[in-house]
């Protein structure tokens, strides 16, 4: 496989970028730290007490009294009370409000794919896009919960152990503490390393879960191929990919945390050493030297926290950088900010000098386009494939805006108004016909969300799916399977012209809508799309040139534009482009 080119964002941008999702929990992430303060306060007690008792017993056994051992032990025994209670707050508490925030970045993430436009659905896996909205923000959790709570306490416990250390002996104090910035050091080398690799792991993953949809979702392909070995062999690389990338992974987290370790070791035996030539020469006392030690098997246990915690604090930055990397990705169709809802249409469709190209093309898909189309008219558009047939369509909705000129709708340029409510007056039937996984009634409702049963069984029976729908196991309330495999191809597309029929648009754009289908079910079907048509302003792209010759206008397109318009009967006696292409299809038919 090729080697994956990352590159990782600034930890402090993306620290900056994530820190807006605490302000609504701010409350609870305050009295989360103060718990956690609460329970480092119940830590560097307990050496305190057997430095304490210890001076005591060493030197005035006489005060060393059942009572005074009772009263210590009450009172560390109070901190632990609440020590348990804070840390149980932070445990429960503290974690909601970490999947509170994975939610609501979940959320955001969703509503910024639903506003990104076609160009980049075109050009990005679903796959990857499933990995970023699903198991790249399981690590949230923990980051958004312990990264404030980890941090914040090795903080205070560094700084009091140091202030406390220092009172007793500030050469071995410093000594000590020398030790850390080395330390750290070599753990930031591995950490950087380890941050590529888990965002190396998390695109690999996504390319796993892209193959497996495209595989999955294409079963019927690969078994009518016998392709089962083929799509086992490319599971196999993507698998093995991933192995690759995990084992790189798993060196770097290995290195780090035996360096780690080492220097645990390094800290403890210069303690050990540096504290008993101290005690030697007077210098320290037992107590003081084993307080010491307590402080510093309390100091590394902090440390090991933050290092066992870099794993989990680089998987939290992995999945925020992937997040933002979506949200960064900028909705090329935009409301303008003065933009108007779009009502009471009539359907009167003008192209003004419109051209069109795509982002990543100079070549003109569409050129200086000048048309006008009445409202309720019914206009066919047909030619080679290629002349920009649907992409002429796609642009009344704003799939993709015009790179130069402007469409009118009832004499508005359709930028003037908004997205939403001008695509809620556009109806459009397309050949590959897409369902949801529920059920027929679901689908027909998704055409006017809230509808009542009696509206969607009369939307049916415009449609010509009544009958079909009724003959099913539980009719209306039957599952159609992911896709709707469940269903022939007629039955879908009656279903999707009953969706436009609830929605009952001003505009239809029908793209190619019995193309793929048998006779029986075209004619059945062109009957239910005749009738949809009629009062509405009506485009129609259509390979087979028997079904729009009663359109009032067909357009001819080629790739330099329209190269011709008229009624059916116009065009054959002009003898031109049109009647060469239906004589074609007339003699292959």
């Amino acid at each position: 496989m090729e080697e994956q080119i990352v590159n990782t964002r600034k930890t402090s941008y993306l620290i900056k970028r994530f820190l807006p999702y605490f302000k609504k929990y701010r409350g609870v992430l305050i009295l989360d730290l103060f718990c956690a303060t609460l329970t480092t306060v119940c830590d560097l007690v307990l050496p305190m007490i057997v430095r304490y008792l210890t001076d005591i017993g060493m030197n005035d056994t006489e005060r060393l009294t059942v009572r005074l051992i009772l009263t210590v032990g009450a009172v560390y025994l109070a901190l632990r009370i609440i020590d348990l209670v804070a840390n149980y707050y932070m445990a429960n508490i503290g974690h909601i409000m970490g999947a509170r925030i994975e939610t609501d970045m979940r959320k955001d993430l969703f509503e910024h794919l639903q506003d990104l436009s076609w160009s980049f659905y075109s050009n990005t896996k679903v796959g990857q896009l499933m990995a970023r909205i699903t198991s790249d923000l399981f690590d949230v959790t923990e980051f958004a919960h312990h990264c404030p709570e980890e941090y914040y306490i090795a903080a205070v416990k560094i700084l009091v152990s140091f202030s406390i250390l220092s009172s007793v002996n500030v050469w071995l104090t410093l000594l000590v503490f020398a030790i850390i910035p080395i330390m750290i050091f070599f753990a930031m080398k591995f950490n950087n390393k380890m941050r590529t690799a888990f965002k190396k792991s998390r695109n690999q993953l996504g390319e796993i879960n892209a193959q497996v949809e495209d595989s999955l979702l294409g079963v019927r392909v690969v078994k009518s191929f016998a392709n089962e070995e083929v799509e086992e062999e490319k599971f196999k690389e993507g698998n093995e990919g991933f192995l690759s990338v995990k084992k790189e992974t798993y060196r770097y987290m290995a290195g780090f945390q035996s360096t780690t370790r080492f220097f645990d070791g390094v800290m403890y035996i210069t303690v050990v050493v540096a504290g008993s030539l101290f005690m030697m020469k007077g210098i320290i006392t037992p107590p003081d030297l084993m307080a010491y030690l307590l402080y510093v098997v309390m100091l590394l246990a902090s440390v090991r926290r933050i290092v066992e915690f870099t794993e989990q604090f680089q998987r939290g930055m992995t999945g925020i950088e992937r997040f933002i990397e979506v949200m960064d990705e900028d909705a090329e169709i935009k409301d303008r900010p003065d933009a108007e809802e779009l009502t009471d249409v009539k359907g009167e469709i003008i192209f003004e000098h419109a051209s069109f190209h795509y982002a990543d093309s100079e070549e003109d898909v569409l050129t200086q386009i000048n048309l006008k189309i009445q409202a309720g008219e019914n206009v066919a558009l047909v030619g080679p494939s290629g002349a920009g047939k649907t992409t002429l369509c796609n642009l009344i909705p704003r799939f993709f805006d015009v790179t130069e000129g402007r469409i009118l709708l009832d004499g508005r340029d359709i930028r003037d108004v908004t997205t939403h409510s001008l695509r809620s007056q556009i109806g459009m039937v397309q050949q590959d016909v897409y369902l949801f996984s529920g059920t027929v009634y679901d689908n027909i409702e998704y055409g006017k969300p809230g509808a009542s049963r009696e509206e969607i069984i009369e939307a049916a029976k415009l449609a010509g799916a009544h009958q079909f729908i009724t003959e099913l196991e539980n009719g209306y309330d039957t599952f159609v399977g992911e896709r709707g495999v469940k269903l022939s191809g007629g039955q879908k597309q009656r279903i999707s012209i009953a969706r436009v029929f609830l929605k009952n648009p001003p505009v239809l754009i029908l793209d190619e809508a019995t193309s793929a289908l048998d006779n029986e079910s075209e004619l059945i079907i062109q009957q239910s799309l005749e009738k949809l048509a009629k009062g509405r302003t009506t485009l129609t792209i259509a390979h087979r040139l028997t079904t729009i010759r009663n359109a009032a206008v067909i357009l001819v397109l080629t790739e330099e534009g329209i190269a011709e318009q008229g009624a059916h009967d116009q065009l054959m006696q002009k003898g031109g482009l049109y009647s060469r292409l239906y004589q074609m299809y007339s003699s292959a038919h």
